[in-house]
């Protein structure tokens, strides 16, 4: 079992920046980053797959970025230019199904990720 802990998290105002990390045991797995808000269905934000191969929700699109450095074994989520529907604990989580020599997986498919870290609090105000 993959183990997972993300950190990076914390407040800041519209417009603002934040990096997420998420240290994970070392495996080739395919990567993604998950959100929730209170009241709100688990989002899924974005996923990279072994070979790098990124994919993003419409919703943060253009906005974040997901990578990961297999050397030190961490997921980053390089947020921008971040909005008050941001807010939410976003959760690290690993999964994928094996391909064409790959890991692949989508933040639109939950079944792709078999585990998922404690989260960490992201707060945007206006």
């Amino acid at each position: 079992q993959v183990q997972l802990v993300e950190s990076g998290g914390g407040s800041v105002q519209t417009g603002g920046s934040l990096r997420l990390s998420c240290k994970y045991t070392p495996t080739r797995y395919c990567m993604g980053w998950f959100r929730q808000a209170p009241g709100k269905e688990q989002e899924g934000v974005a996923g990279i797959d072994s070979d790098g191969t990124t994919s993003y929700s419409d919703s943060v699109n253009g906005r974040f970025t997901i990578s990961r450095d297999y050397a030190t074994n961490t997921l980053y989520l390089q947020m921008t230019n971040l909005q008050p529907e941001d807010t939410a604990t976003y959760y690290c989580a690993s999964g994928g199904f094996y391909t064409g020599g790959q890991f692949r997986c989508k933040p639109d498919r939950p079944e792709h990720f078999g585990a998922y870290g404690q989260g960490t609090q992201v707060t945007v105000s206006s």
